[in-house]
């Protein structure tokens, strides 16, 4: 693989990141298939384990609370391309709040999976959120 091929799929892979977490902020679940496989599994305290993004998408749905927003950040972005795959691990924070206040609730979260490059790019095959800390404000 050339440099410029890695450097590239890098920053796909990063730009993959950023759009997940704005998918969740502003809860476009019909977007889903631009950030997962339709194969996806997803792992979290909260939702278990989940298979297949209807399921996940399901779960994204059931899960909004009314008049309750997030602020999704991704940080240290760690990315181990072999291929067409690629192990990633990344530190999020999430703020959680309402119309024109301050968060009321924050949490630390620790990510890890696996990306796919797909005939539409990078994609989400599996994401396991561990939980680091929370904070209610």
């Amino acid at each position: 693989m050339s440099r410029e091929t890695l450097i590239a799929d890098r920053i796909e892979i990063t730009d993959l990141f950023t759009r997940f977490a704005l998918l969740l902020d502003e809860k476009r679940w019909e977007d889903a298939d631009t950030v997962f496989t339709d194969d996806v599994a997803v792992h979290s305290p909260r939702g278990g384990e989940l298979r297949g993004i209807d399921k996940v998408v399901g779960f994204m749905r059931q899960s909004e609370v009314e008049g309750q927003h997030a602020q999704h950040t991704t940080t240290d972005l760690l990315v181990d391309i072999d291929g067409d795959q690629a192990a990633v691990s990344a530190n999020s924070l999430v703020y959680y709040y309402r119309d024109g206040q301050a968060p009321h609730f924050t949490g630390g979260l620790r990510t890890a999976g696996t990306v796919v490059r797909t005939p539409a790019g990078w994609r989400i095959r599996e994401h396991r959120v561990t939980p680091a800390w929370t904070r209610e404000n």
